[in-house]
C-alpha cells in the first residue's frame, strides 16, 4: 500500500512538473494508439457489419478464424511484423522497423479482429425483421450496412472501446517491433517494463497510473461520442 501511495505521489509530481521525458513518452503513446485505433476501426467496423449481414458457404469457418484472431498472442503478432519489416522481409523497403509506424502496424493487427468480431456480433443481434423491412424498401447494400451500423451503434462503440483497451495495453509486440528506443519508440507500457527491470518501482507505478488515467480519459471521450450519436439518432 505504501508503494502505491508513493507511486501515486510520484505520478502527480511528474505531471505537475511537466517533465519533458514523460511528456514525450505520453505523446508517443497517444500517437501510436490513436492511429492504430483509427485504422482498426475504419477496417473492422464495415467488414464486421458486412459479415454480420451476409450469409455464405463457409461463414462458420470464417467466424472461427475471426474469433481465433481476437485472441492472437501479441508476441506472435510482433514476431510476424518484425519479420515482414526486417531487411529481408517483404516490407523491408519501408524501413519501418524500430519506428512508430511499425508499432502502429502491429497494434492495428492486434486491434482489428477485436473491432471486427464484436461489430459482427452486434450487427447479428439487431432484429432480423428490421433487415428484411429495409430490403423490402429497396435500399442498396451500402445503405443497408450504414443503417444497420446505426442500429447497432452501442455495441459497435463497445467494440471500438475494447479494441482501444487491447491496443493501449500492448507490450510484447511493441517491444519487438519498436525496440523501446528512448526519444523515438518508447511508450508508457515499455517504459513501465524498463523501470521495473531497473528496480525503480515507484516510477514504474507512476507511469502505470498515468497510463490508466489516459485510458480512462479516452474511454470518457468514446462514451461522450456514443452519447452524442445516440442523441442525434433519436
Amino acid at each position: 500500500m505504501t508503494t502505491f501511495i508513493q507511486g501515486f505521489k510520484e505520478a502527480i509530481l511528474l505531471i505537475w512538473s511537466l517533465d519533458p521525458t514523460l511528456l514525450e513518452i505520453i505523446n508517443h503513446t497517444l500517437q501510436v494508439t490513436l492511429w492504430a485505433l483509427l485504422f482498426a476501426s475504419v477496417l473492422g467496423v464495415p467488414l464486421g457489419a458486412m459479415l454480420g449481414l451476409t450469409s455464405f458457404r463457409g461463414k462458420g469457418f470464417v467466424t472461427t478464424i475471426i474469433h481465433t484472431a481476437m485472441g492472437l498472442p501479441p508476441v506472435f503478432v510482433g514476431l510476424v511484423v518484425y519479420l515482414l519489416l526486417s531487411n529481408r522481409g517483404v516490407l523491408g523497403d519501408l524501413d519501418w522497423l524500430f519506428t512508430r509506424q511499425g508499432i502502429v502496424v502491429a497494434q492495428t493487427i492486434i486491434g482489428f479482429p477485436i473491432v471486427m468480431g464484436l461489430t459482427m456480433s452486434s450487427i447479428q443481434q439487431v432484429n432480423h425483421q428490421y433487415k428484411t423491412e429495409l430490403l423490402a424498401l429497396g435500399v442498396n447494400p451500402f445503405q443497408l450496412v450504414l443503417t444497420m451500423i446505426q442500429e447497432a451503434q452501442k455495441g459497435i462503440f463497445v467494440a471500438i472501446a475494447s479494441g482501444f483497451g487491447r491496443i493501449i495495453a500492448e507490450v510484447g509486440a511493441v517491444m519487438l517491433v519498436g525496440g523501446n528506443i528512448e526519444g523515438k519508440t518508447r511508450v508508457l507500457t515499455t517504459a513501465i517494463v524498463l523501470e521495473t527491470r531497473q528496480g525503480r518501482f515507484d516510477l514504474a507505478l507512476a507511469l502505470g497510473i498515468i497510463l490508466l488515467g489516459i485510458a480512462f480519459c479516452l474511454h470518457l471521450v468514446i462514451s461522450g461520442i456514443q452519447g452524442r450519436v445516440a442523441t442525434t439518432l433519436q
